[in-house]
């Protein structure tokens, strides 16, 4: 199962009515737009994000629906609205590169514009703390080399929050978890490529040039010893995404 098949599974026979997708992208876009909804809003940062939003979604997008570009912290970005479904995808860990130390305010500041449910989706952390096997040693390494590559380019990297903290933070905002669930990740080739290519697209903008030549070397090893370990294993198995269903208090 999917993790926006496991929201479908809660939602239930729930209409979604008025949808919020609270940082939008490509992935939830394009399954939020596929749903039966009364008007469909979507939020983000990034305008290159809006860009591939607009591209991506094309001809589903109707007259009542919106895609917005702007930031959280703005009190006044949707003020008095409520949705009947608010998605916030990923956004828990998104929002660092955005409005940094913002996670716990983000989840109130949705609170009011939530009319019926909230879904979660978020991402263990796999940067910090023990790795126990050597897949996750391998997601590990590639994780904290393009968090290193991004914070020397002056980017700041996502910031991921465990399930607990999740479900900690949304109660605290003044919500009821009804459902939480693990889904266990298992990363393959195109990740690993993925998250090299990102290092490798931000040394540009180092201005000391040894230091990029050896982090070029670092990245290019990290590569082959990540897709050999994926090769032999059928993948990386590290950690996991999680989806929390709750409702207004």
């Amino acid at each position: 199962m999917s993790l926006f098949d496991y929201v479908e599974a809660l939602q239930g026979g729930l209409p979604w009515g008025r949808f919020l997708d609270a940082g939008t992208g490509v992935n939830s876009s394009l399954w939020s737009t596929g749903l039966t909804t009364d008007a469909w809003t979507g939020v983000t940062a990034a305008a290159g994000h809006a860009d591939q939003v607009r591209a991506s979604i094309g001809a589903r997008f109707r007259s009542q629906d919106r895609l917005l570009l702007g930031n959280w912290t703005d009190e006044t970005l949707l003020a008095g609205e409520v949705h009947d479904t608010v998605l916030a995808d990923y956004l828990i860990g998104a929002v660092e590169g955005f409005a940094p130390y913002f996670q716990q305010l983000l989840l109130r500041r949705l609170r009011p514009l939530t009319g019926r449910r909230l879904y979660v989706v978020g991402l263990d952390p796999y940067v910090v703390g023990p790795a126990e096997t050597d897949e996750a040693r391998m997601v590990r390494e590639i994780g904290r080399l393009r968090d290193a590559v991004l914070m020397l380019a002056n980017e700041t990297p996502y910031r991921e929050y465990p399930a607990e903290w999740t479900l900690n933070a949304v109660a605290s905002a003044g919500f009821r978890v009804l459902s939480a669930r693990r889904f266990p990740n298992r990363y393959k080739t195109k990740w690993v490529n993925g998250q090299l290519d990102m290092a490798l697209r931000r040394l540009p903008r180092i201005g000391d040039r040894g230091l990029v030549e050896s982090l070029a070397l670092t990245i290019e090893r990290a590569r082959q010893e990540g897709l050999a370990l994926c090769a032999e294993r059928d993948g990386l198995r590290c950690g996991a995404d999680y989806v929390v269903g709750c409702e207004p208090i």
